[in-house]
This record gives structure tokens, sequence and C-alpha cells, in this order.
């Protein structure tokens, strides 16, 4: 289905008639096919469940309604009433959507990231980052710290010098630049050929699983698993007017709702991911390289340079600069 733009939409949407009972339609920013996709459905019938159908998701894939990086304006004009999303999409409205959606380098699995939420001011940055635009952040989940896909052997931070990989824009490419990297723009479609090809050496892709399934290791067979770069911050979040019209009641359903989606979404790919790495190691064909402490950490300190750079751009990315790194020192992670 063509998306519509945010102006064409606006002019069908009608006033707000809220009952008790209600269903809220949600887009994704994930296709129907992909694994995270079919489990946030999942996450959409437990709500009905937990409701006792009070409550209904309707959730919708990428692109059904408006475009990836427009969900966050169609639920602020009732369009859309609310989104499972990468956060980063929205970086260019504030550079602190960028770095509290994925400081690179910064956590070294998916607890972390969620303990920072939920104990160390996250869940609060995100609703002084989102209320302003008419959004209320009910929780974030993750599929994991993504591999590294690789066509030859990486054993460290000195092993990037001059490596050609492909990195997404902004601060996934400033933090492999900085760490002696030749970052590459791709979009992921062409990820398998460019490696194929030898335009690049190797990938920030996704998760073990997905990039085996994918055939990603049959020409680049040296991932780097746990990875030690990227993890997304999925947020989950509706339009605040809708939210407050919800009882307490219910809002702390839908709360523990995507606290308890987030564990099973990492647990099932987690399960994936070592299954699926059992498989490569079985190939023969494939060698999987685990980064030490010490060359984790030495990562960790190039990337919170650039994350430094990122808190100069705005108040809001200072502020996610200051907790994120208070949390990771009172961790011992710095």
């Amino acid at each position: 289905m063509k998306h519509l733009t945010i102006a064409a939409l606006m002019a069908s949407v009608a006033g707000p008639a809220f009952a008790q009972d209600m269903t809220l339609r949600f887009q994704s920013s994930d296709p129907a096919g992909n694994p995270n996709f079919q489990l946030q459905q999942q996450w959409a019938e437990s709500v009905s469940e937990m409701s006792d159908g009070a409550i209904e998701i309707e959730l919708l894939p990428v692109e059904s309604i408006v475009a990836h990086n427009e969900t966050q304006d169609a639920i602020a004009a009732g369009i859309l009433d609310g989104h499972v999303t990468d956060t980063s999409y929205f970086a260019g409205k504030d550079p602190a959507f960028g770095l509290i959606a994925n400081p690179v380098g910064a956590y070294g699995d998916p607890q972390e990231m969620l303990d920072f939420m939920y104990q160390g001011g996250g869940k609060e940055l995100m609703n002084e980052l989102v209320n302003p635009y008419g959004l209320q952040f009910i929780g974030a989940t993750t599929p994991g710290l993504e591999a590294f896909v690789s066509k030859v052997p990486l054993e460290g931070v000195d092993d990037l010098e001059g490596l050609k990989v492909r990195a997404p824009e902004g601060l996934v490419q400033q933090v492999f630049a900085a760490a002696g990297a030749a970052p590459v723009n791709l979009p992921g479609s062409e990820v398998f050929t460019s490696l194929d090809k030898g335009v690049i050496d190797a990938a920030d892709y996704t998760v073990f699983s997905t990039n085996q399934a994918q055939g990603m290791h049959d020409v680049a067979p040296h991932p780097v698993y746990p990875g030690f770069h990227s993890m997304p911050l999925v947020e989950i979040s509706m339009n605040k007017s809708k939210w407050d019209s919800l009882s307490e009641e219910q809002q702390t359903m839908l709360e523990t709702s995507v606290q308890d989606f987030a564990q099973m979404q990492i647990e099932t790919l987690n399960e994936a991911d070592q299954e699926a790495v059992e498989e490569a190691k079985a190939s023969g064909e494939v060698t999987v390289h685990d980064w030490s402490d010490e060359e984790r950490a030495k990562f960790r300190q190039i990337a919170q340079g650039e994350w430094e750079k990122v808190a100069e751009r705005s108040d809001n990315a200072q502020k996610v600069y200051d907790a994120l790194t208070a949390y990771l020192n009172e961790q011992g992670l710095m």
C-alpha cells in the first residue's frame, strides 16, 4: 500500500470519539514478513488478552499509512494512535533521539539497555523528548545486540583500520570513522551483493540469526558475535491525549505488556541466534570471533568521543549524554 503524506491524511481525520473500549492503530517500522514484526503482532494480541478485549491494537507494517520517519507526526495529528519504531528515525528533529536510540558501543547486552531505561532515567528522558510532540512513551524493546558481518578476521579495534564497512548515516558512521574504518553508505538491500563483489569488507546489518538466514556468512565468513557496536532501542509510544484518557490501571497494563514483550523478543531472538551460531560453527566454513572485554572497552571509549559531539548539538542531547554516561560509570562499563 502506497503511503500518503501527513498533509493529505490530516484532512480526512475525524475528531476523536473516545470510548472505554477502543481499537488503537499502531504502525511498525518493520515489514510484515520480518521476524520482529511477527513478534510485535504477539504483543498486540497480548494487549487484547490482558485488557479483556477493552483495548485492541491493530498493528500495521512499515509504510502502510505514512513513511517510517513520519509516524511521530501522524500520531500527533491523530492519523495513527501509536508506533513501534526505531527512535533514531527522528534524530533530524533533535539529535537526542539518535543518541538515546543507539549510543553505538554503549551496551554489551539488551538487559543493560533496559536497566538504563527503567532504572537509569531513560524512561523519563524519553517522555521529556516525545511529550512535546504529542506522544507518550510506553516502553522499550530491542531485537538485541547486532552481530557484525565481515569478510576478514577481526579480533579488535586495530583491525578496523581502513576497513570498508557499510554503516548507516549519522552516529554509527561517525564512530566507525573515528575508529579508523572507511564507512560506506548503502541500503540494506545491497549489503549481500556488495560483500560478494568486494565493494565492502564488512557490514553493520542485524542480528546473527537473520544474517545467517539471509546467507551473509556465505560471502562474509568472519562474523563478530556477540556484536560490539549496535543495539537499537525500539520505542512503543502512543498519542498522549489518548494515553491520558486511559485509566491508571490500563496505563499500567500497557507498560507491563511492553516490558513482558521486550523480554520475550530478546529471549526468542537470542535463542535463534544461539542455534544459528552453532549451525555456522558446525559448517566448518564460518569462524565466529568474540572480542575481549578490553577490545570492547576500547571501542566504547572511541564511541564516547562521538557521543560528546552529539551532546553539544542540543540541550536534550546533553541530558541524554549525562544520564547515559552516569549509568555506564555506575555499572563499571566505562
